[in-house]
Order: structure tokens, then sequence, then C-alpha cells
């Protein structure tokens, strides 16, 4: 019987709206239950509650993040109203990625049951398929249609799939076990020998329009074009017999083989050759996701960027011919040159990907295409090229840090897709990029050029928003108005008088600045913000002590700035701060115990106000303060109206915000000094700027 291939991402415009609706339902469904049956391959209770590596959570994480995925961005997209499980979806919210808000501490969590994660699960499935069964549906599928929210979603799930399933390959063996469902390649036989193909010049064109008529993430949106010079590129990727030449080299020992930050890692982790090989006395063996097999030497080398470069500078070494890793413009030159397509919709790929063949690689010769050989699929294959916004980027508004964190120069991309690569990660205007230390089911195919390795610049801020707030925290001051965040941070300070000084929450910290000066006074100091893109430039501050970022002028003109903890004189306190994502209407409990909360410019932007207003004492010590600023901003766009604490009349007489803080608040904490107006400035442009007056209220716990 053949086998049932999985379903591909759905083309999101047509004109049966009943037939549409369906086969969302289907690939819904269908993806949930592959990744659930990943986790089948798990040995027991226990190895949901190891974690694989040091760098992720254990695993029971992500059977639990997926689906409070989709409550949040449903949530976003007012297809529900309320929360499904806030327990679990303030545990299972954030932690994925290496950033440093993340909060890797097992201490910090008390995992629920996998039982209950899957219950969880169960409940939050039922949600979403009421909703599509339900859900007003009009097409094509565009970009701000709330169904593109669930579509991001499914999709969402499936990067976790490939995700998962390396975390999976990285436990160790006696935690996971074979699985029907996951059988992986047999083949094996000598390595072929590869060679170089000569690869002509030619144009590339990068970039979606947002008509077109498949989902994408934010990266893959805009426009890019770039003249590619002639260049020749293996026939294959490299194996893991041509690999072994390297390790037998003491490619692993050799200093000159290895970038400054490869070298890190190499001593960091005393690495001596890849990841999932095993050296058994004198022979060699591979792990793959859920066993141990004979080393299969025609499969492609499965490693991390810095090893692929290291191998890569090998061979310029012993040849005096410039191999290198392929950029981004090069691998579309080479997808191009090769003739590929996109898969198949109904039929087999005519590669290994999508899990239409196998859940492992396969030998490096067995799918041409083209001249080569896997240009896509087997494995992912980094290339030299950071991670960069085409011209005409945009966020997603449901997911605006989906991309943004990692334009940062540290995280490469990876082309072509894996044997698991399913959905949107198999299309070719995919764009993924990790950590450069980081593994995945990924290899490399070498090229030869005398032509430099392009890197484009993603180093200042330029997103419109991020760059007037890194200016509106750490930049000039306007029109006699001191810095905001600097001004609350020192009233903070004076109110605290001789009261015990260890702890302090910056709550809705946006970009930091204040975070910074509450340093100056306290022992500790904990950041956190709903958006992981301000905290960002925190994180980055504390990290390397500058902030770089555009300022726009006028029209198409931009002003250059760079801001240091040094000139702002707070390097000294960098040590004190700490930055995490988070929601203030549904923190985590380990944020207690403050002697000092700091809520900035933040209850008018809360979904829920007078949830954070009524849990909020019990975070704060026994006399601890409570300082909100805020300018009384009420939109329906962040707080839906029966969720104003106030500016609004009642029994026909107006309440004020002042009004509904003293009536939630008062059971608790008291009034000790008068309202007073703080005033800010927040620049857009040379010409134009924001002058608000944000009301201070200060506020002493009694019970």
């Amino acid at each position: 019987m053949p086998k049932l291939l999985f379903p591909r991402t759905p083309v999101l415009s047509g004109d049966n709206v009943a037939a549409k609706r369906e086969e969302i339902r289907e690939y819904f469904h269908a993806t949930l239950d592959r990744y659930e049956q990943l986790f089948e391959t798990l040995q027991g209770d226990e190895a949901y509650f190891k974690k694989p590596i040091p760098l992720r959570h254990p695993l029971v994480f992500y059977l639990g993040h997926t689906s409070t995925f989709f409550t949040n961005k449903l949530l976003l997209a007012g297809l529900i109203t309320e929360r499904i499980n806030p327990r679990m979806e303030s545990m299972f919210a954030v932690g994925v990625d290496e950033m440093g808000w993340d909060d890797l501490d097992t201490t910090h969590y008390d995992w629920p049951s996998v039982e209950e994660v899957r219950a969880y699960r169960n409940t939050v499935r039922n949600v979403v398929d009421q909703l599509i069964r339900d859900t007003p549906l009009s097409l094509p599928i565009g970009w701000d249609n709330p169904w593109w929210t669930i579509m991001m979603c499914i999709e969402h799930e499936l990067i976790h799939l490939e995700t998962s399933s390396v975390l999976i390959r990285q436990h160790a063996i006696e935690h996971v076990k074979p699985h029907p469902a996951w059988e992986p390649c047999r083949k094996s036989g000598p390595a072929p020998q590869n060679r170089l193909i000569n690869v002509t010049s030619g144009t590339v064109r990068l970039g979606k329009d947002k008509a077109d008529p498949t989902y994408g993430w934010d990266n893959e949106y805009g426009s890019h074009v770039a003249e590619v010079a002639a260049f020749k590129a293996g026939k294959y990727l490299v194996s893991n017999q041509e690999f072994l030449a390297f390790v037998q080299a003491n490619g692993y020992g050799t200093e000159s083989f290895w970038e400054e930050e490869g070298r890190a890692w190499r001593c960091h982790t005393r690495a001596e050759y890849p990841l999932f090989w095993i050296r058994q006395g004198a022979e060699w063996r591979l792990r793959l996701m859920t066993e141990e097999i004979p080393m299969p030497w025609d499969w492609p080398a499965e490693v991390n960027y810095h090893e692929a470069k290291a191998f890569c500078n090998w061979k310029a070494a012993a040849s005096g011919q410039p191999y290198r890793l392929p950029t981004e413009d090069e691998w579309y030159r080479l997808y191009d040159m090769a003739g590929v397509s996109e898969l198949p919709p109904a039929e087999p790929a005519p590669a290994n990907i999508h899990l239409d063949h196998f859940a492992s690689a396969h030998p490096v010769n067995e799918f041409s295409q083209g001249d080569f050989y896997d240009i896509v699929g087997n494995v992912w294959q980094w290339t030299e090229t950071p991670i960069y916004p085409f011209e005409g980027f945009d966020i997603h508004p449901h997911y605006d840090d989906f991309t943004t964190p990692t334009f940062d120069g540290r995280h490469n991309l990876m082309k072509g897709g894996s044997w698991i690569s399913c959905g949107d990660e198999s299309r070719k205007s995919a764009r993924y990029a990790f950590r450069r230390h980081f593994f995945q089911h990924a290899g490399f195919r070498y090229v030869v050029s005398d032509a430099p390795a392009v890197r484009h610049d993603s180093h200042y801020e330029t997103d419109k928003l991020l760059s007037e707030y890194a200016e509106f925290h750490y930049g000039d001051t306007y029109f006699g108005v001191p810095n905001f965040s600097k001004a609350l941070a020192k009233l903070a300070i004076a109110a605290m008088g001789n009261k015990p000084s260890r702890k302090a929450l910056d709550l809705g910290c946006a970009s930091g600045r204040s975070t910074f000066e509450l340093a100056r006074h306290f022992d500790e100091v904990t950041g956190i913000d709903f958006s992981a893109r301000f905290i960002g430039q925190g994180v980055q501050l504390a990290a390397q002590g500058m902030l770089r970022y555009t300022l726009t002028d006028e029209g198409d003109l931009v002003l250059y700035r760079e801001r240091t903890l040094t000139g702002l004189g707070l390097d000294d306190v960098k040590h004190k701060v700490t930055f995490y994502q988070g929601d203030a209407c549904n923190l985590k409990p380990i944020f207690t115990g403050y002697d000092l909360i700091l809520a900035a410019n933040l209850i008018d932007r809360l979904y829920d106000p007078a949830k954070l207003l009524t849990t909020i004492h019990a975070r704060l010590n026994p006399g601890g303060l409570l300082l909100i600023a805020s300018p009384y901003t009420w939109l329906e766009e962040h707080t839906k109206r029966d969720a104003w604490i106030g500016g609004f009349k009642r029994d026909g007489e107006s309440f004020t915000t002042l009004d509904g803080l003293k009536k939630i608040l008062g059971s608790h904490f008291k009034l000790i000094q008068a309202p007073q107006d703080v005033p800010f400035v927040i620049r857009e442009t040379r010409r134009k700027f924001q002058h608000t007056v944000s009301q201070l209220t200060i506020w002493e716990k009694i019970d």
C-alpha cells in the first residue's frame, strides 16, 4: 500500500470556501497528530522531564508550548476571549531559542504531569477545531485575516515538529524507543566521490509578495535582487566518509581551521568529531532519532556551522582553492540551475523532505536534481549568510518577535529543508536561521569562489518603533523634558528612603532604562516586558554595553546613533539586572519577594489591568512600594472597554483612573504621596514629537 502523504501547506485562495475550510481543518489535525506521535518515541514519563541538552527545556515544555502558542495568538487575533489554562500558559509561553530573556532554570518550574499536558492539548485542539468550523471565512486569506493567525499556529507546530525531533535525537538513548511511524532509512553503501560542478553567473530574486497565496513567515516578505558571480559547487552534500578525512587529519585539533567563535565553541565542548557520531573502539556508529546504527558513510555529515566552516577552511588550506560555504544568494542560484520546483501536492516529492520517504537522512547520491543531488531535502544546508531583513520587511502584529531577535549577526541561514521539514519549511521561500553552534538535521555543501561571501548588515536597529524607544530610553532629551525612565527611577529611589532595597521589579520595562537606573540603588532588578523585541535592547546593552540604532530625520534620511552603558554611567550596575519576557497579567510565581515594583505606562495597555492590580500585592514584601505611572490613554485596541478601570461615567459621575486605582488597591495599599505629573517626549522625526504627561502614584503595601 502506498505511503499516506503528510498534507502540504494549503493554498489560501480559491472560490470554494467550504472545501478550503475542511482542507485547513484536516491540515490542523494532521499536524497535531504527527506532533503528538513524535512524543510517542519517548521511553516513559521520566523522559519528558529530563533536559536533552542544557540550553533547552525538558521535552514536557515543548509538548505544551505549541498549544500555548495557539492560545496566545488566538487571543491576540480576537478569535477567543479567555485563556484556557493560565497556569500552563504562563509556564509554556517562552524559552525556545537561546535568548537572554529565556528562563531555563528548572527550579523555577513545577511541571504538570504528562497526562495534564495531554489533556490541555486536547482542550486546545477542540477549541481550535470549533473555531475552524464556525469562524466566518472569505478567500483569499491574507496577512490581516484572522485565519492567517490560525495558519500561523499550525505552521509554528510544524517548526517544533522538526526542532523537537532534534532534541529527541540528543536525548539519552535510554529515554527513547523506536516507533513504526518514525522508521529511518535502511539503505547505505560506499560513499560517492564528490566533485565540483561549474555554476554560471546569474540573477536571483528573493522575497515574497503579500499577495502570494501560501502562508509565509515575516522574513520571507519584501524584495532582494542580487547578481551572483560564477562559482563551483559540490555535486553532493559532504558525506560522513568525506568528513572523516577532516577528523583523521586532526581537523578538530588544528586551531587555524577554526574561526574565532568556532574555536571558542570547540574549546568549550572539547569536540573531537560530530555530535551524532559515536566512537566504539575502531568502529564508528551514528545516533539517529531513536536508535544507534553502524555508520552509514554515504549519508550526509550532520554538523553545526562551526564544524562546516572549519572543514571548508581545511579544504582551502589543503588545495589552495577558496573553499567556503555558499551564501543564501548562491543557494538560490543552485536551486535555479538544478531546475528544482515546489513539491507536488499529491505524490511523493523527488527529494527526502516533508516526511515523504524516511525518518532520517539517506545516501547523498539517492535523489538527483539537475547535475546535483539534494539541493533540497535530506538535511538542511548551512550558509555563510546571517539572516537579515529584505527591503520592505514588516513584522506581523501577532508575532512581532518571530525573526527580529535573530537580526543580530549570530543566526545563520540554513537552506533546503530536511527529511522532516514540512509545510512552509519545505518551500523555496523558507528562511530559517539558527545560532551557529546549534545542531539541527543540518549538513553542508561546499563551494569554490573567488567572490567574497557578502554579509548583509542588520547591526543597526532600523525598526521605526524600536528605534524610537531606544532614543526615548537612552537618547537625547528634548524641550527641556528630563529622561522619563531616569526620572521615574529617581522618584522611586527617593520614595524608598531607608526601606530595604534588595529586589526591584520593572514591570513593562520596554527597552530597559529604568531597570538599569534602579540598579544604582537595588541589589537586584528584574525587567519584564511582553515584547521580546523591546527587552532585546536591554539584553544587548547588558551583554555588550552598546546599542546602535537609526533615527528618522526626514523622509528616507536617517541619523545613526550609538549609546553605551559607560556613557550613561550604568556600566557598573549591569551585573545586577536580568530581563525576562512575560505577560504582566499572567506572571510566573517566581517573580515575587520585591521591595519595589515600578509599572510605567503599563496599565492602560493591558488586556486585563484589574487582574494585575488585584494580585500585585502578593509579589511585594511587607512595606514594599508600588509605583504606577500612566497617561491613562485608554484605547479599545489594547483594553476592552469593560476592562477599563477608569475614564468613564459611573452613576452619572466621572470615574477617573485614579478613582479606580484607589478602589482596587485600597485593601492592600495606602497612597503615601499626592499624585504628581511626570512628562515625557518621544521623538518620531527631527520635527515631530509626542509630548505626553503621565501621572505617578506611589503606594505602600499595608498588609
